[in-house]
């Protein structure tokens, strides 16, 4: 759950990121904005300098945070996500570091949220955000390769399923869904990913906070190959863990064998078309 005081959002982070690693993970993920409230209005505000890389501690603390605690932990870490400003423009995006501390890969998030639900929520960050570019995957030597994406990308199917055919075993989403997307959809879409890509598929929200202006719905959880839900927090602030096998990514393609039945004579494939995997 982060505040508005961005020095003690990255001391929370890093101490629930401590914990992780002494129970002993070693692909730890945070959540979407987690050095900063989310909102269209918080973003400016809170936003960081990343570019280029590596920045000053003055222009990214989150940056230099995160890579210390990579290397603390020896663990690759997935930033969640931070507010980014680079050339007059903002953006949502997720910073993913080694085992030794060093950056391995940015997403910028590609999708923004821009919805309206009479009598619910209207939201726009394309009122102050700019979109991301590029599908990205992230290759981990030890374990393989995961794509990453942000909250509302998950809506579109294509960049899990890119990532999926073009060898990851998991599809990490730091998302801050909220209360009224979050109960129709959270959970659904996290499934949808794992059944159609046969998968592992990670969802990591904020907790809720009743007293900010934007309300997560929270409910982080990891989702199996066979798209049942092995792990699911409630609203308020937990971690969540998960044993990842390929055995079972493996069993479940045997059992549903969707890779060898695809009809490429009759539709396209996307993860063949051309694609973008830099900014």
């Amino acid at each position: 759950m982060a505040g508005a005081d961005k020095a003690a959002n990255l001391v929370h982070a890093r101490s629930k990121v401590l914990e992780a690693s002494k129970a002993g993970a070693s692909l730890i993920v945070l959540p979407e904005c987690f050095n900063s409230p989310y909102g269209c209005q918080y973003f400016p505000k809170y936003a960081e300098t990343v570019l280029p890389s590596p920045p000053s501690k003055e222009q990214s603390p989150s940056f230099h945070a995160l890579s210390s605690l990579a290397a603390e932990t020896k663990s690759y870490l997935v930033g969640g996500s931070i507010p980014e400003l680079d050339n007059k423009k903002y953006y949502n995006t997720s910073l993913v570091f080694s085992p030794a501390g060093k950056l391995i890969a940015t997403h910028r998030k590609t999708h923004l949220f821009d919805i309206d639900i009479p009598g619910k929520i209207t939201f726009r960050e394309s009122d102050v955000l700019s979109p991301g570019n590029k599908v990205t995957i992230v290759d981990l030597p030890e374990y393989g390769k995961i794509g990453l994406a942000i909250c509302y990308d998950i809506r579109f199917p294509e960049l899990g399923t890119i990532a999926a055919r073009k060898g990851a075993f998991a599809l990490l989403y730091p998302g801050a869904f909220n209360t009224t997307t979050g109960p129709m959809h959270w959970s659904l879409q996290g499934r949808a990913r794992a059944m159609d890509n046969q998968v592992y598929v990670a969802l990591c929200s904020p907790a809720r906070d009743d007293n900010a202006t934007y309300h997560a719905w929270g409910h982080s959880l990891v989702v199996d190959p066979n798209a049942m839900i092995m792990t699911e927090a409630e609203e308020s602030e937990t971690i969540v863990y998960a044993d990842l096998d390929s055995k079972k990514i493996e069993e479940t393609r045997k059992g549903i064998p969707l890779y060898e039945q695809r009809r490429f004579d009759v539709y396209p494939d996307v993860s063949a078309g051309k694609i973008k995997f830099d900014e």
